[in-house]
C-alpha cells in the first residue's frame, strides 16, 4: 500500500518568523495538541506495518504542501489534523473536509469520520464537508496537495467538552483516525500498485466538458478523482490564470491541465454530470453583471433563499429574529446596497446568529458594529430593523459617496471616508482587523448563489 502523510496543521514558522500556534485556548495551544495526537496516530498505523511519513513541525503550510508533493507517488493519501474555534463556547463537533465537487473523496471523508465516531461516540459529529464550506471557500491542503487529500478537524478546542476529550481521550481519537486512515489508504490503493518509473507516463481515464449546455471539443481527465480541464479553455473563458500560483496545473501529454474546481473561484459555476461522464461549467454569469463583489447593487435572491440558507447553517437561527432575511431585502434596497452581501455578512460577523461573542442577540447588532461610548460589547440598537438599517448605513458609507436615504442611526458612519472600498475585498483590514475577512464574506455569498441555483 502507499505512503500516508500526515500533517498536524499547526506549528510551522511562517513567513515573518514566528511559531503559528494555531487556536489558543484552555491554557494550551492547537499546535501542541495536534501535534501530540499526530503523533500518537503514526506509532499506531506503524504498528500496522503501514508506511507513514510525518510532515516535519517547523514547515509553513505552504512549505508543508510542497514537502509532501516532492515525495508522494501513486497510491498515497496525506491527511491533515486541525482543532476548530468558534466565539461561542458551546459548538463542538467534529468533521472532515474534503475537495468540492468529488464524491470519491466525500466518501473517504464519511469513512474516516465513522472510524473516529466509533471510537469515541462521545465526540459528536459536524459531518464530511466540501472545503467551500469553510470560512474562506477552500482549503489549500486540501487543493494543493497532489494525493487524495483531508483536512480532519478533531473537535472545537474553544469548546470545554470537546477540549477534554482532545487531553483525556487522545489515545481513543488516535485510534479511531488511524483506524479510519487505514481503511482509506486500503481503498486508494488495495493491491500495492506498483509506482510508476521515471520513465513510465502515468495514465488518466478521459471525461467529457459540457460548456454551457453544450459539448465542448475538447477532452478532460479525471486525476484522483477530480476533473481537470485544458488550459486553453480556461483562457477562452476570459480567465487569466497567470498570476494563480495556488491554481494547480499538470502536463499530460504535452497539455496543460487545472482542475476544474478552482474555476469556482473565477464565479464559473462548477459540477459533474455522472449520467454523461461530463465536467458541466457555465461561463455566463447573469447575476450583479458578473460582478458579485460590488457593494452598490441590487441583491438576487429571494426571502424564501435566504430563510432557507439561514436555517440550513443554523435551524434555529430565525427563532428570534424571523424577519432577519425581509429586513436586509428592505433596508439595503432603499440605499441601493446588495442585500445578499449585507447578509452573508451578517452571517459571517454573527455565525449564522448563533452569536457567542462579545455581541449580544439583545444588542441587535448584526456586524460588530463600534460604537466609541457603547463600551466594548459594541453598538446598541432598539430594534432589529434599526439594528439592520445601521449595517446598511455602515456599508454605504464604505462603498458610496451618495447620501442616505433615511435618517442617520449608525454610530460612526460620519468617521468613515465614504466611497474608500466599494468591494467586499476593502473591506478586509477595514471593517474588521482580518486580512480575510473580504474572502470570508465573498466565500459565503457564493454558497448562497450556490444554493439558490444562481451560480
Amino acid at each position: 500500500m502507499g505512503i500516508i502523510f500526515i500533517s498536524a496543521g499547526h506549528g510551522g514558522i511562517e513567513s515573518d518568523g514566528f511559531r503559528d500556534p494555531g487556536t489558543i485556548a484552555g491554557n494550551t495551544t492547537e499546535a501542541k495538541e495536534m501535534i501530540q495526537l499526530r503523533d500518537l496516530i503514526a506509532a499506531d498505523l506503524r504498528s500496522r506495518d503501514f508506511e507513514v511519513l510525518v510532515v516535519p513541525d517547523d514547515l509553513s503550510l505552504r512549505r508543508s504542501i510542497d514537502w509532501i508533493n516532492i515525495r508522494a507517488r501513486r497510491g498515497d493519501v496525506s491527511a491533515e489534523l486541525h482543532a476548530d474555534a468558534f466565539s461561542n463556547p458551546a459548538v463542538r463537533g467534529a468533521s472532515v473536509y474534503y475537495i468540492a465537487n468529488n464524491q470519491e473523496r466525500k466518501d473517504h471523508a464519511e469513512l474516516l469520520l465513522l472510524a473516529l465516531l466509533r471510537r469515541l461516540p462521545q465526540l459528536r459529529s459536524r459531518g464530511a464537508k466540501p472545503d467551500t464550506a469553510t470560512g474562506v471557500g477552500s482549503l489549500a491542503f486540501c487543493r494543493n496537495v497532489i494525493t487524495p487529500s483531508l483536512l480532519i478537524q478533531v473537535g472545537f478546542l474553544t469548546n470545554p467538552d470537546d477540549r477534554f476529550l482532545l487531553q483525556n481521550r487522545r489515545r481513543e481519537i488516535a485510534l479511531g483516525i488511524a483506524d479510519g486512515l487505514a481503511a482509506w489508504s486500503r481503498t486508494i490503493d488495495p493491491i500495492g500498485a506498483p509506482r510508476p518509473t521515471p520513465t513510465q507516463t502515468e495514465t488518466y481515464p478521459t471525461i467529457n466538458i459540457n460548456l454551457n449546455g453544450q459539448v465542448y471539443g475538447e477532452l478532460g481527465i479525471i486525476v484522483n478523482g477530480n476533473a481537470y480541464i485544458p488550459i486553453d479553455l480556461v483562457d477562452s473563458l476570459g480567465i487569466n490564470l497567470s498570476q494563480a500560483r495556488d491554481v494547480r496545473r499538470i502536463n499530460y501529454r504535452n497539455i496543460v491541465y487545472i482542475k476544474a474546481v478552482e474555476l469556482r473561484d473565477f464565479n464559473i459555476p462548477v459540477s459533474w454530470d455522472r449520467d454523461t461522464r461530463a465536467v458541466v461549467l457555465r461561463s455566463v454569469l447573469n447575476i450583479c453583471g458578473g460582478q458579485l463583489d460590488r457593494i452598490m447593487r441590487h441583491g438576487n435572491t429571494s426571502e424564501v433563499q435566504l430563510m432557507m440558507f439561514l436555517k440550513t447553517n443554523n435551524p434555529e437561527g430565525l427563532d428570534q429574529f424571523p424577519d432577519i432575511p425581509r429586513l436586509y431585502r428592505e433596508e439595503a434596497s432603499i440605499e441601493g446596497v446588495n442585500y445578499d452581501i449585507a447578509f452573508c455578512q451578517m452571517c459571517v460577523e454573527t455565525g449564522f446568529l448563533h452569536f457567542g461573542g462579545e455581541v449580544q442577540p439583545s444588542q441587535n447588532n448584526f456586524a460588530g458594529l463600534g460604537d466609541l461610548w457603547a463600551g466594548s460589547g459594541g453598538a446598541v440598537f432598539a430594534s432589529a430593523r434599526i439594528g439592520v438599517r445601521a449595517h446598511i448605513q455602515q456599508l454605504k458609507a464604505y462603498a458610496s459617496t451618495e447620501p442616505l436615504v433615511q435618517k442617520l442611526v449608525a454610530p460612526r458612519f460620519r468617521f468613515i471616508t465614504r466611497g474608500i472600498a466599494p468591494l467586499i475585498g476593502q473591506l478586509s483590514g477595514r471593517w474588521n482587523a482580518d486580512t480575510q475577512y473580504g474572502d470570508r464574506i465573498l466565500a459565503l455569498l457564493r454558497r448562497l448563489y450556490e444554493s439558490a441555483g444562481l451560480l
